[in-house]
């Protein structure tokens, strides 16, 4: 099924948003003009942008508890980036999961990495036409220590990508070694493909002129 975007189809925003938007974090793009960060936080508008970094994901999910806060309508959560730390991502995850507001994911333009975890935590998951997807496996964060500190940090890591992996297969339908295989070898998708992949639901925009 192909929708027209309007922001204003997943509901109508609250008249006063409680807090403005909170500033741009370095490493999560470039950053917007401080009046149109609060528009957008006025139409429950979150953005995920560049690389996912502890910094990123905690202004990401500090919004987000906001306007859960401010009520059940549901969170639009624009995507635009390509990677970063799984930890990063599993932070957001956990307050997407403890959120009473559904949110709805839209691709506006790539996701890929730990990115792909996050919209995979979406109650809805949505894409424009020419958005790409990357399979890849979320990085760790850099460890350092013993060899002792290492080898635990790797094991944690381990399991929280297994959490991923079961998180992917969930959503799509795919097999578990499916999965595993796709991020281990960085398949891409185009939306069409993500549709058929199961990782979202629908295309946003007109569909191609024959």
């Amino acid at each position: 099924m192909n929708l027209r975007h309007d922001p204003m189809r997943w509901g109508q925003p609250p008249h006063h948003s409680p807090e403005p938007w909170p500033p741009p974090h370095p490493g999560a793009g470039p950053g917007l003009p401080g009046w149109l960060e609060e528009r957008l936080f006025d139409q429950r508008i979150v953005m995920v942008r560049g690389q996912l970094t502890h910094e990123s994901a905690s202004g990401i999910s500090a919004a987000l508890l906001t306007l859960d806060a401010a009520g059940p309508v549901p969170i639009q959560l624009h995507i635009a980036g390509d990677g970063g730390e799984l930890s990063a991502a599993l932070s957001v995850i956990d307050v997407i999961d403890a959120m009473t507001a559904p949110v709805h994911a839209l691709v506006t333009s790539q996701a890929g990495g730990a990115v792909v975890a996050v919209l995979a935590a979406a109650d809805k998951r949505l894409a424009y036409r020419h958005a790409r997807f990357k399979l890849t496996e979320p990085r760790a964060a850099g460890v350092t220590g013993t060899a002792d500190e290492v080898t635990r940090a790797a094991g944690q890591h381990l399991r929280e990508l297994e959490e991923v992996v079961l998180r992917l297969v969930e959503v799509t339908g795919q097999t578990r070694s499916r999965i595993e295989d796709d991020l281990a070898a960085g398949r891409a998708l185009s939306a069409d493909e993500a549709v058929a992949y199961g990782l979202i639901d629908e295309i946003v925009g007109k569909p191609p002129q024959e």
